[in-house]
Parts: structure tokens; sequence; C-alpha cells
């Protein structure tokens, strides 16, 4: 079994402060196997929030796959926005846009969906689809393989499919074809965890799709601070949401839902 903690949306320069502590103290106690950050890791990308981030990375348990979010691009500096977009995520956070961890059990690869020219959407484009085959061609088939984006390729009900990536039904079939398993996001600041099924009629394939609520910022958007805990075997996968709790001062576990596999379907096999 491996144990993957998914934090997103940390939004740095409008951080609660008070949960840093807590949860840098909880992420070290759960001892995960890969630390995933699907993007936003500041608010306005600017170099003291990245620098911010940075630091307070550095005191999480790695091995750490981060990507960026739409928020981690200038907004307002029109000349960074379109000339060198992700300049200060590079310089502080990771030069790496497309991290990996493979291991004996799990391969996980993330892909940068942020772009200059969507404001707040994603995109993937057909050169990273490309390198999502190769990649995933060269491991052990029998790994459990996740994707981790900050733009979702699935969404709840209640969201308007705008907000989904940019040639999301072009991924995800590549992705039926690569035999890909999970799909881990952020970007929306709501907890969801579903399968594939409805939203992409693929043949013998259902993804199993697991949004993270903002884990740390101050725009709650009516959900209360929160992050997943996944505990990952062969053919089935536990997702234990973590929510901030006042009175207690502390993330505490809320909410837990079991999926199985069955060939290269994932669906629902109960809840706590």
């Amino acid at each position: 079994m491996r144990t993957i903690v998914h934090l997103s949306d940390l939004h740095f320069g409008r951080v609660d402060q008070q949960l840093l502590e807590p949860l840098r103290a909880l992420t070290v106690k759960l001892a995960p196997d890969v630390l995933v950050v699907s993007g936003d890791l500041t608010q306005r990308a600017k170099s003291d929030e990245f620098k911010a981030a940075r630091a307070w990375l550095d005191t999480l348990p790695g091995p750490q796959i981060v990507v960026p979010g739409n928020h981690d691009i200038p907004l307002y500096n029109v000349a960074s926005r379109f000339l060198t977009p992700l300049r200060n995520y590079t310089r502080h956070v990771t030069l790496d846009l497309a991290p990996e961890y493979v291991d004996e059990e799990i391969a996980v690869l993330g892909i940068n969906t942020a772009r200059s020219l969507t404001f707040k959407d994603g995109r993937i484009n057909h050169e990273q689809i490309a390198q999502i085959r190769q990649r995933l061609g060269a491991v052990d088939p029998q790994l459990t393989r996740i994707i981790v984006t900050h733009h979702p390729f699935d969404l709840p009900e209640s969201f308007d499919k705008d907000d989904l990536v940019d040639r999301a039904p072009l991924a995800m079939q590549a992705f039926a074809e690569c035999g890909v398993d999970l799909l881990l996001a952020g970007h929306l600041h709501a907890s969801h965890a579903g399968n594939s099924a409805q939203r992409y009629k693929i043949s013998g394939y259902a993804a199993l799709v697991v949004q993270a609520g903002t884990a740390t910022s101050t725009r709650g958007r009516g959900e209360s601070n929160s992050f997943n805990v996944l505990r990952i075997e062969p053919d089935m996968v536990q997702v234990e949401r973590y929510s901030w709790v006042e009175g207690t001062a502390s993330f505490e576990p809320v909410h837990t839902e079991r999926f199985r596999r069955d060939g290269d379907t994932w669906a629902m096999a109960g809840e706590a």
C-alpha cells in the first residue's frame, strides 16, 4: 500500500497562518510515500509568495510532486504574464514542469495545465499528451497510474463545464489507452471524489477523479480548508478528507470513501 497526501490551492499571499503549523505537523505524522501539491501555490505569483511557499514545502516530507496553477502566473504584470509566465515559479519552486515519481507500486506524473492566454482556465496540449503516452509506456503496466494537474478533467455536477481542462476529451481518450487510474486536481476549492464514467463514455474505462479543496487559503468558497489522504492498493483506493475544525484548531478526518477497480473501471465500493 502507498499513502499520498494531496494538498492544493495553498495561495501564499492569502494564507490563513494559523493552519500552517498544524497542517505541517499532521502531514509529517501521516508519513506519505508521496506528497502531491496540485497548483496555486501563490495568490499573485510574486517572488516573496513563492519564497514563502517553497520554505514551507521544505518543512514537509518528500518526495514531492508539485505542479503550477493559474495563480502561479502573473495576472497584472502583462509583460511577465506573456513573456516569462512561470519565471518566478521555476526560480523559487522547481525547474521541473513535468515531475515524476515511480516506485514498485505507483507511478505519479505531474502535468502543467496553467497558461498565459486562458487566465483562470487550463489547457493540455498535444505534446503533453504524447509525453504522457511515452512516460507511461516506460513503466510497469501493473503499477497504479496517477496524473496530477491543477485544472480538473471532471467536475461535480454543480460546477460549470467551462472549468474543465481544455482538450479534456482528447486527453481522457489517451488516459484510457494508457491505463491511467487516478486523476488528482484542485482549482475549484471544493472536495470531491468520483469516477469519469458519466462525462466520458469510453467503453470499459472509468478513471477515479479526486478533487482537493484549498488547504490553507482564506478563500474557502463555502467549504472549510481541507486536504486529502489517499491509501492506494493495486485494486482499491481509499480517499480520506481532512477538514479544519475551528473548535479544536486542527485538521480532522471528516469523510472516507473507498473505490474498487474492476478491469479498467473504478467505482465506489463504500463510504464511512
